[in-house]
């Protein structure tokens, strides 16, 4: 913004003025009928005194305004009508000298008060056209009556002309310096970075389930440790977006400590302290509804699908605990490799597929490996939103896991599937879900999903397996403060209901109940204290509750 001595209060606009002065004005504005240079002259004085005032004005830059647009005829302003006062100044002004400017959205605002300084910044622009006409050999161009009310102005507007040009120079030096030392014309850098305090309590059970369970003293520390992510985001286009993730941390596995992964934090990650590649993929439009997606590395469904849970499915700002992100059933699996769609079949609807392959097995071309020969997901939702308040979805996903990489998804860890049901095995699945969420009212969110798989083995004997998981939360933005919100989750993860090998039946049912209140300390800081706990660890009721207290501190920049 720019403060200034004087400001035009009339509801004209530096061109309108300029026209006026320049003999072609209407019984609206002030009649210039002389043609002698005396005159106008003397005509230009008394409008520059009718339009000044001695108040302190201060004039904001709006963000769209930044970006003026050169018309070639009147006709192209939006607001400007034939019936307009300053209507056949401004036709004159465009046909005569080219030094009107619009705004971005083609209008002309000639309502709006303007300051000296942007009648300097108009006055200036129609200095540099008249010397281009010059230049050119076209003096008869340009009467001499024009010439001389433009010295008078150069004169009464000295000052601002000579600020205004030492600001534009002084902006070409930054500009030149920023374009030498630049990163990259087409890549922007953002990074978060999350500082984390931890602990457990309550007993320890066994790791499984099927085992006789063991009750032990929690026996974990304290801990303090981080997650940093520099994300290298190009674009193209303007439409388009490739991402470099780079991501570093020392998060230590709850889930170990406490025998069950239920307990893992979503923001959980140990690289050793080594900075690795964790996403690499390509996003572009294929037409004004169809998006693609291109992944080598890190690609996983919740990336291109949507998973209706805006409060909590960010490891940075969302839940606390892994499961509380989102369904482990619908978009959790191989992941790495692959390609997606997304496409807006209309303003309520959207589709989205997905097919993605393991990161190791699409690395490794041979016997259970490749895109096609290994672990994969593929998945196909349909996004129904009447409302900006109200959405629903609906999930299909079909999964193959090896058995190299089949993994504990009952207990949460956020990959394959299924509490092993059928143990270290090959084994498909089916996977149905649901989801919603309600913005009920300005300070109440509420949403959940609902989640259902059955499972194959495909090696050996032919086993099945059915497996389930739920959850509800509560969000409520703006509580106690602007920016701050507070969030309840609860529901139970994935837990083996049916299987035709009887003795892997998981026994009971576990329950995750997580409170936590995120407080937005800055525009880039912000700071989430919460707890949740685990009734019936692994899903047996013999294992002790696990509570796990965090303190989540996020910076972003």
């Amino acid at each position: 913004m720019v403060y200034i001595k004087k400001s035009v209060t009339q509801p004209l606009v530096v061109a309108s003025v300029l026209l006026t002065i320049f003999n072609i004005g209407n019984a609206n504005a002030v009649e210039l009928k002389s043609s002698s240079t005396s005159q106008n002259a003397s005509n230009a004085a008394n409008i520059l005194q009718k339009i000044e005032t001695d108040t302190l004005v201060e004039t904001p830059t709006l963000e769209s305004d930044k970006t003026a647009q050169n018309v070639t005829s009147v006709s192209q302003l939006t607001d400007v009508k034939p019936t307009d006062w300053a209507f056949t100044a401004l036709q004159s002004l465009v046909e005569r000298y080219g030094c009107i400017a619009g705004y971005p959205d083609r209008t002309y605002r000639g309502k709006q008060a303007t300051s000296r300084y942007e009648f300097a910044a108009g006055l200036n622009a129609c200095l540099d056209k008249i010397n281009e006409i010059i230049s050119a050999g076209l003096a008869d161009k340009v009467s001499k009556e024009d010439l001389a009310t433009l010295q008078k102005l150069q004169e009464e507007f000295a000052a601002e002309l000579a600020t205004l040009r030492g600001r534009v120079d002084a902006l070409d030096a930054k500009v030149t310096k920023l374009e030498a030392q630049q990163f990259s014309t087409t890549t922007k850098l953002n990074a978060t970075v999350i500082f984390a305090l931890a602990d457990t309590f309550g007993g320890v059970g066994t790791g499984t389930a099927l085992q006789n369970p063991q009750k032990t003293t929690d026996a974990t520390n304290l801990s303090f440790s981080y997650r940093a992510r520099l994300n290298f985001d190009t674009s193209f286009t303007g439409k388009d977006l490739l991402r470099l993730r780079l991501q570093a941390g020392n998060n230590p596995n709850l889930g170990s400590a406490t025998n069950t992964n239920m307990a893992r934090l979503a923001f959980a990650q140990d690289t050793g302290n080594v900075f690795q590649v964790d996403k690499f993929y390509y996003r572009f439009p294929i037409a004004n509804s169809l998006t693609g997606y291109v992944g080598v590395n890190a690609l996983d469904p919740d990336d291109i699908a949507n998973t209706i849970n805006p409060y909590f499915e960010s490891s940075d700002r969302g839940a606390l605990s892994r499961f509380g992100r989102f369904d482990p059933l619908l978009f959790r699996g191989p992941s790495g490799a692959g390609i997606g769609l997304v496409y807006k079949v209309s303003p309520e609807f959207t589709a989205s597929v997905s097919y993605l392959a393991n990161s190791v097995t699409a690395a490794n071309a041979t016997r259970q490996g490749g895109l096609f020969g290994g672990g994969y997901i593929a998945n196909v939702q349909l996004v129904y939103a009447p409302t900006p308040a109200f959405k629903f979805g609906a999930v299909y996903a079909r999964s193959f896991e090896t058995a190299a990489a089949t993994v504990n998804v009952s207990s949460s860890t956020g990959s394959n599937f299924g509490n092993q049901p059928f143990g270290n095995t090959d084994t498909s699945a089916d996977r149905y879900g649901a989801q919603f969420n309600w913005q009920a009212a300005k300070g109440f969110n509420v949403g959940g999903w609902i989640g259902f798989a059955n499972a194959r083995q495909e090696s050996g004997v032919a086993n099945n397996a059915n497996l389930f998981n739920w959850s509800l939360n509560l969000a409520f933005p703006d509580l106690f403060a602007d920016g701050n919100t507070g969030g309840i989750i609860f529901g139970q993860p994935p837990k083996v209901t049916s299987n035709s090998i009887a003795s892997r039946i998981d026994p009971d049912t576990s329950y995750l109940l997580e409170l936590q209140y995120n407080i937005r300390v800055s525009k880039n800081i912000s700071i989430t204290p919460g707890i949740f706990a685990v009734f019936n660890p692994n899903q047996n009721a013999l294992n002790p509750t696990t509570w796990v207290a965090t303190v989540r501190t996020l910076f972003s920049f």
